[in-house]
């Protein structure tokens, strides 16, 4: 019996050198649990504190009060607004809260969507006389300027109760497989005391031992104070997890499961309801529907304006390109597009020859094929504008990985592992790695490593911030002239 005892269990609180007892004299009164419960109350009362200090400022500056009622009026709806979109985004979960960059871009969006909304309900309902304008824009700013500065304060405090294991817990049950037994260690962090640890039973002649762990885990909690119970257990041993959980059903007590193993992946992907079946979402498209719609409206706006602009200098390139050798004025060449689709690409003709097949030899300083106007033409890039049309059709857009020609795209992808994914997205104009100065010419496979690295990293983190970003940047890098013929 005794060594049987000692199969089902063994003390968890020494393990990794825990104390036996959590410290209390050094406990916050708040548990993990309630963190995210405090980020969002945190959140409404920071939108009352700004409103009341922009009040006060407005004051001293216009000597002008503020009703109070009035100003409860405006911070509530505000607040409540503003704490239920980013409760929406999953912005309140500590993980989350740990990611002070995500943070602010959160934040930032998220408010300026608020009082945009503030500014045109009051617009709407004519309230101009019960808000002035100079009070909306010191709310404006002291509610943006006091949600980061709280924010900050935020992720110091979880930082700081993680590291030093701050948060109170509750005493708990810990039940795990082999590949769970690490768990003692993280939920400790999490301020939880795990009084007890046992170990499930996995081998088939273990249903009677499995029953005896289940009564000694109902006696022990019956005897204790322990006030939840934690399975740490692979959804591969799903049966004997199902019979465990049956047999403890008589405990008035919340039962919860820490997936491990490698199965445990599935439940941490997006889900949805197909009828009565449960549908996990295995891989994710790159952008959604929603991304795609500001991607393509961002395209199609900023083309129409560049063409616009720039046709007088489009109009004498495009004559001087004619005077200069013969040919035609735009070189067209097939590329492999979304999907690994094809499509034709249009240049300024920059070269003496009209290059597209299976073999194409990639320009290089001091190229004889190139003429002296296309030597500007390609150092400057405006030998690419004429691609704002493939942007306006559809096959390209303004920001994404550049496309290779056939040849070169069918090399790479034998020769670079995860190439193909650079066609999950549009390709573009310009992209992350022509601004880390990864343009040009790829002559060895390290060059188009690093450059392909980039592009999947633009893939994985896109936002139309990065794109306006490199946008930005995209002159300064012009200018620079790193890697340019």
């Amino acid at each position: 019996m005794h060594s049987l005892r000692r199969r089902l269990e063994f003390d968890a609180a020494p393990i990794g050198g825990l104390p036996s007892t959590p410290p209390r004299d050094k406990k916050w009164p708040v548990q993990y649990d309630s963190v995210e419960l405090l980020a969002l109350l945190a959140d409404i009362a920071t939108i009352f504190i700004a409103s009341f200090v922009a009040a006060f400022a407005h004051m001293l500056l216009l000597g002008t009060p503020q009703d109070l009622i009035r100003l409860a009026g405006v911070a509530l709806p505000t607040s409540v607004v503003f704490a239920a979109v980013a409760k929406s985004f999953n912005m309140y979960q500590p993980k989350a809260l740990l990611e002070l960059h995500t943070q602010f871009r959160a934040v930032c969006a998220i408010w300026l969507g608020v009082f945009g909304l503030l500014v045109a309900t009051t617009f709407t309902l004519q309230m101009k006389g019960e808000i002035p304008w100079d009070f909306a824009l010191l709310f404006g700013a002291v509610g943006l300027t006091t949600l980061i500065g709280q924010r900050v304060l935020l992720r110091d405090a979880l930082r700081k109760g993680l590291a030093e294991r701050r948060f109170s817990g509750r005493k708990i049950v810990l039940i795990t497989d082999e590949a769970g037994r690490d768990l003692v260690n993280t939920l400790s962090d999490l301020g939880f005391f795990v009084e007890k640890h046992f170990t499930l039973p996995l081998s088939r002649s273990s249903q009677r031992r499995q029953e005896e762990l289940i009564e000694k885990i109902i006696d022990h909690t019956r005897n204790t104070e322990i006030r939840e119970i934690f399975f740490g257990v692979s959804p591969d041993h799903w049966s004997r997890l199902k019979r465990a959980v049956a047999g403890l059903r008589v405990l008035p007590l919340r039962v919860r499961l820490v997936p491990t193993g490698a199965s445990s992946d599935l439940f941490y992907r997006p889900s949805t309801e197909l009828g009565s079946a449960h549908c996990v979402e295995l891989q994710h498209v790159p952008l959604s529907p929603v991304k795609l719609f500001a991607k393509r409206t961002l395209d199609i706006c900023l083309s129409v304006t560049v063409l616009a602009v720039l046709s007088p200098l489009l109009l004498i390139v495009a004559i001087a390109v004619k005077l200069e050798s013969r040919g035609p004025v735009l070189f067209k060449q097939q590329r492999c597009g979304f999907n690994g689709r094809r499509f034709t690409i249009y240049k300024f003709r920059t070269m003496s020859v009209l290059e597209d097949g299976p073999t194409i030899v990639q320009a290089k300083a001091q190229d004889t094929r190139l003429t002296r106007l296309g030597r500007w033409l390609r150092r400057t890039s405006v030998d690419e504008i004429p691609q704002l049309l493939n942007v306006l059709e559809g096959s390209m857009s303004v920001v994404g990985p550049r496309p290779h020609a056939i040849a070169h795209d069918n090399e790479f992808d034998k020769a670079i592992r995860n190439y193909a994914y650079r066609r999950r997205v549009k390709p573009g104009l310009t992209g992350l790695a022509q601004i880390k100065g990864f343009r040009g010419p790829t002559p060895t496979a390290a060059s188009i490593e690093r450059r392909v690295k980039q592009d999947l990293r633009y893939i994985d983190n896109w936002s139309l911030g990065l794109d306006l970003v490199i946008l930005l940047q995209t002159p300064i890098e012009l200018i620079r002239g790193r890697n340019a013929l």
